[in-house]
C-alpha cells in the first residue's frame, strides 16, 4: 500500500513509502478546530476530519504488468530508493 505526501516540501525529503498490503494506518488530528486537515484518496477528498483510517481494500482486484527480466521487489527498491 503506497503512503504519500500531498505536499512536496512537508515533510522534507520523505517521498513516501510502501507498507505492507495488510498494514492499518491510523492518524487522529489533535487540534482539528485550530489547523483543519484535509484527506485525499484515489482523486477523492474529505475537508475538516478528526480521525483518519487507512487500510487496503482486499475485495478489490487488479492485474499487474511489469517487466519479467526484473523482480517486483527489485522495482520496489528503484522506485523508493533510487536503487
Amino acid at each position: 500500500m503506497p503512503l504519500t505526501p500531498i505536499s512536496a516540501f512537508r515533510p522534507r525529503r520523505w517521498h513516501g513509502a510502501l507498507l505492507p498490503d495488510r498494514a492499518r494506518v491510523e492518524i487522529d488530528i489533535l487540534e482539528p478546530d485550530l489547523r483543519p486537515v484535509a484527506a485525499t484518496a484515489d482523486h477523492f477528498e474529505i475537508r475538516n476530519v478528526a480521525r483518519v483510517e487507512i487500510a487496503m481494500d482486499h475485495a478489490t482486484g487488479l492485474v499487474l504488468l511489469h517487466d519479467p527480466g526484473h523482480s517486483m521487489n527489485e522495482r520496489i527498491l528503484r522506485e523508493q530508493f533510487g536503487y
